[in-house]
């Protein structure tokens, strides 16, 4: 794989929402090992991801253009309520979401596609899986163009 290299005048900053520690190092050591570098950091839930979406409880602001990857099963405040809330609110309602989930659950399927997310990514072998999803993510913000 070519080594890639963030946008050189918006660099898409990446939200992880995700309150596994180890599905989170597994997400961040794709990105390494896929040689993305574009800005990235992590919310453990959609609480605390609003915080930072919004540069609330002393959290700073995430600057445009932004990529979420949410998890669905998450304490406080889950990936659809999450999501939800992102389509409620004008500022964000725009924002590319992919799940990121162990749920092959067809209702969790058709919510998270019902608040009309970019994609939805079951996790099953780590490793490989989000390998696959940083060769995913790549293409999409090297071919879209992105609010």
């Amino acid at each position: 794989m070519t080594p890639i290299r963030p946008l050189e005048t918006r660099p898409i900053h990446i939200l992880l929402v995700e309150d596994d520690d180890g599905d989170a190092k597994a997400v961040q050591r794709a990105f390494v090992r896929a040689h993305i570098a574009n800005p990235f950091c992590r919310a453990l839930d959609g609480l605390e991801a609003l915080d930072i979406l919004r540069g609330g409880n002393g959290k700073q602001k995430l600057s445009p253009p932004r990529l979420l990857l949410v998890d669905l099963n998450m304490p406080r405040m889950n990936g659809i309520e999450l999501v939800t809330a992102l389509r409620a609110d004008p500022e964000l309602r725009q924002l590319v979401v992919f799940i990121l989930t162990t749920s092959q659950r067809d209702e969790d399927m058709a919510a998270a596609y019902g608040l009309i997310v970019a994609g939805y990514i079951v996790k099953e072998k780590a490793g490989e899986d989000f390998l696959r999803l940083c060769g995913l993510i790549d293409s999409y913000w090297r071919i879209v163009e992105l609010p």
